[in-house]
């Protein structure tokens, strides 16, 4: 079914995606960096810096707090007042043995 999809097509789902993807996120402040990380290996800012990643590869310079607000909605320092908590032990424990290499 894929292979019947054209490339700009192909292109505005990923976009589509990505956008839910990223308001999803937004809307789940509850849910904690180190609780995505635990649980599926990667967060906000791995997502930030793939989004980094692929501005610079097309030449577009764009910097981390910037591609963080892209993905946080807001400055993150912002986001982080508003909505991190401090990572429980047992966070920490299942993140330090967990721990993604990327």
């Amino acid at each position: 079914m894929t292979d019947q999809i054209d490339e700009q097509t192909r292109l505005e789902l990923e976009a589509a995606a990505f956008r839910r993807l990223v308001s999803h996120f937004r809307g789940r402040t509850d849910v904690q960096n180190i609780d995505m990380m635990n649980l599926a290996g990667f967060c906000r800012n791995c997502l930030s810096n793939w989004y980094m990643d692929a501005a610079q590869e097309r030449g577009i310079n764009l910097d981390k707090a910037g591609a963080r607000e892209v993905v946080y909605g807001m400055p993150y320092d912002e986001w982080k007042a508003k909505h991190q908590t401090e990572a429980t032990a047992e966070q920490q424990a299942a993140f330090e043995k967990n721990k993604p290499a990327h």
